[in-house]
């Protein structure tokens, strides 16, 4: 699925004399893995503008603390406060979701809830101040991610109201430097990492291969009106993927939730001439210094890294696809097939023009050096020979 992105929600815990003591305004990405049938699917999903905050809620008592339960539909969000000398802390946050949501997790093997904990959130705040995180804030489990961002949250009040004081997270800060002119430029960026990405098909066979390095650029405008660029560089380690294949058509789809960012890439099958390639690239990302900070591009008429059927493209030299006017994608050390795979491996490869023209001028280097020898070596011989005659004259 397509990454979705939040709204902010407010939730709000009283206590019985109608005295908050939790106030919240978040928004939350969950990704979650899990089976269907022979093949692991990803699930996007948000919390919802509807999502109500539940009877469990409480504001504690005595031993008891704090807590905001969060409930959207059979799924919930527990967030558990306590506090020490002069701050206060998310103790524990536990989130239950319900495979029997066929609408969230279709096609799932299992049913029922599964639930999932941590008491190492990063989340804290002083006293009587507000917890402040603009950025993206991930916590990362085995089969689930949970992303929060534009977060404003505040336990213990005293005015039941936020506090006027901020304390902003750690992903909020920004190393100080001396000033630098403003470049017209992004920085370059280092070569990005390979990244090795496989989609089954309903045999549990590959249907595409795709091993790659890549880059997204972007051309925007700042909240200022300057034009400004950005580039992305994909880090494997911090992607997820997903992907399906039918007849004719064959979808990887990579996402970050930690930088909030997913591209699909749909591959298209011509079957009367027997001829793949890359037929549309979807992009969604957040760049939060944008006049709007929501990114999305599309284009579904591309004909790039064309090859035929049971072949795979391949192109270690970068290449840029210009997909939109103002994105684009770089590739490095690319080797990519979509259908006819056998033995879940790549097959020969059609190399791209810059590669061959790569290793077009070693070879007529090579060509004319032996060319060169071969001149001296017949000016020698008949030199050699010239002069055996003279001897014999003598």
């Amino acid at each position: 699925g397509v990454f979705q992105y939040a709204s902010c929600v407010r939730f709000e815990v009283k206590d019985s004399n109608n005295k908050t003591c939790i106030l919240a305004d978040l928004s939350v990405n969950f990704t979650v893995e899990y089976s269907a049938g022979t093949k692991q699917e990803t699930a996007h999903f948000v919390l919802p503008e509807t999502s109500t905050v539940a009877s469990k809620s409480t504001c504690g008592q005595d031993k008891e603390a704090p807590l905001l339960v969060i409930a959207f539909g059979n799924h919930s969000l527990s967030v558990n406060f306590t506090k020490s000398d002069g701050s206060y802390q998310v103790d524990e946050l536990v989130f239950i979701y319900n495979l029997s949501d066929k609408v969230i997790f279709p096609g799932a093997s299992e049913n029922g809830t599964k639930e999932i904990s941590t008491n190492k959130s990063a989340i804290s705040a002083k006293t009587n101040s507000v917890y402040r995180c603009f950025n993206p804030h991930l916590l990362s489990f085995e089969n689930v991610n949970i992303t929060f961002y534009d977060v404003k949250l505040e336990a213990y009040l005293s005015n039941n109201t936020y506090s006027k004081d901020e304390s902003p997270c750690s992903e909020d800060f920004t190393p100080t430097t001396a000033p630098t002119p403003a470049p017209t430029t992004a920085p370059v960026k280092p070569t990005p990492e390979v990244g090795e990405y496989r989609v089954n098909g309903t045999s549990g066979a590959a249907c595409l291969l795709a091993k790659m390095g890549l880059k997204l650029n972007f051309t925007y405008s700042t909240k200022d009106g300057k034009v400004s660029f950005y580039e992305y560089n994909i880090i494997p380690k911090n992607i997820t993927f997903h992907g399906h294949c039918t007849n004719n058509s064959a979808a990887l789809t990579l996402s970050s939730s930690v930088d909030q960012v997913e591209i699909l890439f749909n591959f298209t099958l011509n079957t009367t001439v027997s001829q793949v390639y890359l037929s549309q690239v979807h992009v969604i990302a957040t760049i939060p210094d944008a006049k709007d900070p929501k990114f999305e591009g599309d284009n579904a008429s591309l004909s790039y890294m064309q090859t035929t059927a049971h072949k795979s493209f391949k192109c270690n030299t970068k290449q840029t696809f210009q997909i939109t006017s103002n994105f684009s994608i770089d590739t490095y050390n690319l080797q990519l097939q979509a259908f006819d795979i056998e033995d879940n491996k790549f097959g020969p490869a059609v190399e791209c023009a810059e590669d061959q023209n790569g290793m077009l001028v070693p070879i007529v280097v090579g060509a004319a050096l032996a060319g060169l020898v071969l001149i001296v070596l017949i000016a020698y011989l008949i030199g050699r020979k010239r002069s055996h005659a003279g001897y014999q004259t003598i």
